[in-house]
């Protein structure tokens, strides 16, 4: 069986790989062309958690719509979205380097949550299931986050960090799912996909 993966994300499609998934790519617009269903931009006040599971469901939908339009095989369509809390506010990706550089220095040597949300869509019927982890970073000197930036790995990612790269050496303390903050918690997502009669493995 196969299915379609809303994403851009390479993280997303290795995890798929890894638990023997095959699918192919449904790709939003971005940039100035961007569809406004996939719209990451928060809403006034949003808590985190609606606010990932809105994003997720929002690229099912269109994952699904696009599918339809372009007269594809009808399969399920899997989206997720990462979103950072902390505080209570939303970090999403940076905006620029020096909004990179301003996300580190907050988190460096605190505890934040990782969000991951994963939806579903085929046939009329959307199931979704969240991820949450907690992430401690050790304290980051200024030196290790000019380096950090100026690598170029935080500029497309929730949080201005990606756990399987360098900045794994900031991570002190994780509780909850690895491959959830990298941006596809397997675990749950197998779980959810045998909902659709897919068996991981």
């Amino acid at each position: 069986m196969r299915l379609y993966l809303a994403s851009r994300s390479p993280r997303r499609r290795e995890l798929l790989h890894q638990i023997g998934i095959d699918f192919d790519t449904v790709v939003f617009r971005h940039g100035m062309r961007a569809d406004l269903e996939t719209d990451e931009t928060p809403l006034d006040n949003e808590d985190p958690v609606a606010y990932v599971e809105r994003i997720a469901r929002s690229k099912a939908v269109h994952g699904l719509k696009i599918v339809e339009e372009r007269r594809l095989p009808l399969r399920p369509v899997l989206a997720a979205d990462t979103t950072l809390e902390l505080d209570g506010e939303i970090i999403g990706k940076p905006l620029d380097m020096a909004d990179a550089t301003h996300i580190l220095k907050r988190l460096s040597g605190r505890t934040h949550r990782v969000l991951t949300g994963v939806a579903i869509n085929h046939l009329g019927r959307i199931a979704y299931v969240l991820s949450t982890s907690e992430v401690r970073f050790r304290v980051i000197d200024d030196a290790e986050i000019r380096h950090y930036v100026m690598s170029g790995e935080p500029m497309d990612k929730a949080g201005a960090y990606g756990i399987q790269g360098r900045a794994g050496l900031f991570v002190e303390h994780l509780a909850g799912s690895y491959t959830g903050v990298m941006g596809l918690p397997v675990c749950e997502t197998g779980e959810l996909l045998k909902k659709f009669g897919f068996r991981p493995l």
